[in-house]
């Protein structure tokens, strides 16, 4: 049953999916529009925003036909407000995206009575395996991973199938078999938000000029994924842009300065960055303050969607942002439920993310995080 990352790399993100549309509102309850859920029950709605439109909201068109239920897993069946649930963060809940992520899931646990444990790997790849046997040793029944890197999960999959605990995956993939190794990956198309990035950066260039690619940490499926989309689009729809800069911050404000002021140094004659999450963007603007720049001189395309890259654009210096939404607590735990249920679960659940411009940016600030 696994799943080929590439498979869903190249498909259309429109494309019929009809086991997951008939899953969506009957076997699996989750938060998407077309299953009314109400605001008051949305992840979301910090600092005055419309809880609703921060919701994650599935893409009924994307996702796996390929589906995982308790019994092909060779799992009892269980009721989740019964288990203690783990949950693994990989990076410190400095990053916005880590910490609306984790507040997600911690708020979802709250809401439903159920007990959670958790871990932070602090982003020590070494540190959140241990983490996650150390969750299962604490008693943890179930388990919600936010991965740091895709590969070396080997021991916490032998120990999880050993002990029958089920694995739902969040933001980043493990490479596994799915329905063996884990249940279901929740998040983004990845490849479609660098497909994205790069519209974005072609309407910023008018389609010619030197782009720069600020590339995310190594070893996880993100970073592959959204430097594969951006390189697809641009090679497809403007040759004349040239890719003649390519260096990873490690997903990091710091690292998107330091190497933008490595950058600058190089090719002072830059005409745009492609930044593959806000951090590094908003790095890249200090270090383009720095050099004496002003806003528009450089073009600058992000991933993410926090509200510091958006208000960015509201100053000029952030062209646009392709939003990767972290608020995750309702969807994994939803997933959890009706896998407990002996329902069937897609084995890829994909988000359906907005885009933020200089028309839209002011009025969508507040749904931002």
């Amino acid at each position: 049953m696994a799943t080929d990352p590439s498979d869903r790399a190249g498909r259309s993100p429109r494309r019929t999916a009809t086991v997951f549309t008939a899953v969506t509102c009957t076997a699996l309850t989750l938060l998407a529009t077309s299953c009314a859920r109400g605001e008051d029950e949305a992840a979301g709605g910090q600092d005055g925003g419309d809880a609703a439109a921060q919701a994650q909201v599935l893409d009924e068109a994307a996702g796996s036909d390929e589906t995982c239920s308790a019994e092909q897993a060779g799992i009892d069946e269980f009721d989740l407000k019964d288990m203690k649930v783990g949950f693994s963060q990989s990076e410190a809940e400095s990053n916005p995206f880590r910490i609306t992520e984790t507040a997600s899931i911690k708020k979802e646990a709250e809401k439903r009575g159920v007990e959670l444990i958790t871990a932070n790997a602090q982003s020590d790849f070494a540190q959140q395996i241990s983490d996650v046997q150390d969750l299962m040793s604490q008693g943890a029944e179930v388990l919600i991973i936010a991965p740091l890197n895709s590969d070396g999960w080997e021991p916490v999959l032998a120990e999880a199938e050993r002990k029958q605990v089920p694995i739902v995956t969040i933001d980043r993939q493990i490479n596994g078999d799915a329905c063996n190794d884990y249940v279901t990956f929740i998040g983004s198309d990845f490849v479609e938000q660098g497909r994205r990035a790069a519209d974005q950066m072609i309407e910023a260039l008018g389609g010619k000029g030197k782009v720069a690619i600020l590339l995310g940490a190594a070893g996880n499926n993100v970073t592959t994924e959204r430097t594969k989309g951006f390189k697809e689009r641009v090679e497809e729809k403007a040759p004349d842009i040239e890719i003649v800069f390519e260096q990873t911050g490690e997903f990091t404000r710091e690292g998107g300065q330091s190497v933008t002021e490595q950058l600058i140094q190089s090719n002072p004659d830059i005409d745009g960055i492609y930044a593959e999450n806000d951090e590094m963007g908003i790095g890249a603007v200090t270090a383009l303050r720095g050099a004496g720049k002003q806003p528009g001189d450089v073009e600058i395309v992000t991933v993410d969607g926090t509200e510091e890259a958006v208000q960015l654009i509201i100053d000029g210096w952030i062209h646009g942002v392709v939003e990767s939404n972290p608020r995750f607590g309702p969807l994994a735990f939803d997933a959890h439920e009706s896998f407990g249920k002996g329902e069937e679960v897609p084995v890829e659940l994909i988000i359906s993310d907005r885009e933020y411009d200089a028309e839209n940016a002011e009025e969508e600030l507040p749904n931002a995080y």
